[in-house]
């Protein structure tokens, strides 16, 4: 996946990606006049020198796969623990379970990023890379804190560290929070899509941390610049020197992994019962779509035919990717694998990025991908949490948190969703466009 190579059209058709990306947001604006489009381009300019780096710097780069290596070193530690639990039902000798090998490491990874959180770790880091966004980005202190957070916490957990700022926050500042929860990823579940994605194949999983924990930070300055164009800063903005909120402390260090684990079984237990419920419906609708209607108007075959194997027929799947596919097109997605990467990124927004790495595994295990660089495209596309689902997670986070603001938060919803899903898009676009 990685050592790929510059070319001119991959620079051509990214450009004119990123064009209608931007075009598409300052179209869907509510105030296209005050859209500051300084900010606009010091943001792509930070995601461009960040990809720039990834790819063609060897010591960032080298750094980056480092910190891949501390990821797939962490998930080989809850292996240890799943030996204890599990005894020879934990080996892969007989294959790869998702609900054994993968979603397991959600709760070792909450309970370790809560006790990072209980000595300090994660707000130092947090509060540095803050501190660099607020040097480039005119934002407040409050944006560039939880902006930053949501590399680690998941959407309604970095909001609580600027719950006391979050009544006060104007209407640009609370859609920025909401648009940066869609359009990451938290700590605790990148384990699980590592998992998911490589397997047992250490090499793999490297690669596969390294460019999620590349999306991760490259959609914050990606969520601040088509934030701000959405719902553009029209109020001053109030700074002040601040710190993570520190509410809720607990006692000791066994208190904050207990209470990590907690979460971190609940978080496992939702996640285990939407796929099961969502791959479910989906199966469901491919037996009335494919089994049913496909096979009574006889185009099932014509389907596979059309797209040279890529779909068994009239499925949501094909329906999903025939809407998307001229998009992902747009964005440089070779024509060849437009359809399956637009089919990922329809499966993603209507159901959740779950199921598109799912099923992203599953076609990259089939070969239906032509090109590494659609499987590296989609990874970026899929790493975030926008999907109508996650809507009335946001809503029902932020409105515990900042109850005055519950009308504004409810309003914004769905542009919020919009929102989350150009940020992975941007992301994906730009990785697209300095590879060939």
């Amino acid at each position: 996946m990685d050592g790929i190579s510059l070319s001119f059209v991959s620079l051509v058709r990214g450009v004119i990606g990123i064009l209608f990306l931007l075009l598409l947001s300052y179209l869907l604006s509510e105030n296209r006049r005050r859209v500051d489009f300084k900010l606009v381009g010091i943001g792509l300019l930070l995601q461009l020198l960040f990809a720039v780096a990834i790819m063609y710097v060897p010591a960032f780069s080298a750094l980056l796969e480092g910190c891949g290596r501390v990821f797939v070193k962490l998930m080989d530690f809850t292996s240890a623990g799943l030996t204890f639990l599990l005894g020879p039902y934990a080996s892969k000798a007989n294959g790869f379970s998702f609900l054994i090998h993968s979603l397991p490491i959600v709760i070792f990874f909450s309970a370790l990023i809560s006790l990072l959180y209980y000595w300090g770790v994660i707000q130092r880091v947090v509060g540095a890379f803050a501190w660099l966004l607020r040097k480039f980005v005119k934002i407040s202190g409050a944006e560039g804190l939880v902006t930053t957070g949501n590399v680690f916490m998941g959407m309604t957990e970095a909001p609580v560290l600027i719950k006391n700022y979050l009544p006060t926050m104007n209407r640009s500042e609370i859609f920025l929070v909401m648009v940066a929860g869609m359009g990451t990823i938290s700590g605790s579940v990148m384990g699980t899509y590592i998992g998911m994605l490589a397997a047992d194949d250490p090499a793999s999983r490297v690669v596969f941390a390294k460019h999620l924990l590349s999306a991760s930070i490259m959609a914050v300055p990606g969520a601040i610049v088509i934030a701000k164009m959405l719902c553009p800063q029209t109020e001053p903005v109030i700074d002040r020197p601040m710190g993570p909120e520190r509410e809720g402390r607990v006692s000791n260090f066994l208190e904050a992994i207990a209470n990590g684990t907690g979460t971190g079984v609940k978080l496992m237990t939702n996640i285990a019962a939407m796929l099961l419920v969502f791959v479910s419906l989906v199966a469901m609708a491919n037996y009335f779509l494919k089994d049913l209607v496909g096979s009574w108007l006889g185009i099932n075959d014509w389907i596979v035919e059309m797209t040279n194997g890529k779909s068994e027929g009239l499925t949501f799947q094909f329906l999903v990717g025939a809407v998307t596919a001229p998009f992902m097109w747009l964005l440089g997605v070779p024509s060849d694998d437009m359809f399956l990467v637009g089919s990922l990124f329809g499966q993603k927004t209507i159901l959740n990025e779950f199921v598109g790495y799912f099923q992203m595994q599953e076609w990259r295990e089939a070969g239906l991908f032509t090109y590494e660089k659609s499987v590296l495209m989609s990874t970026y596309i899929l790493c975030g949490f926008a999907n109508i689902g996650s809507i009335g997670i946001i809503l029902g986070g932020l409105g515990v948190l900042a109850p005055e603001k519950r009308e504004v938060i409810s309003r914004m919803g769905i542009r919020s969703l919009i929102g989350g899903a150009l940020v992975s898009l941007l992301s994906a676009t730009i990785i697209g466009m300095i590879i060939g």
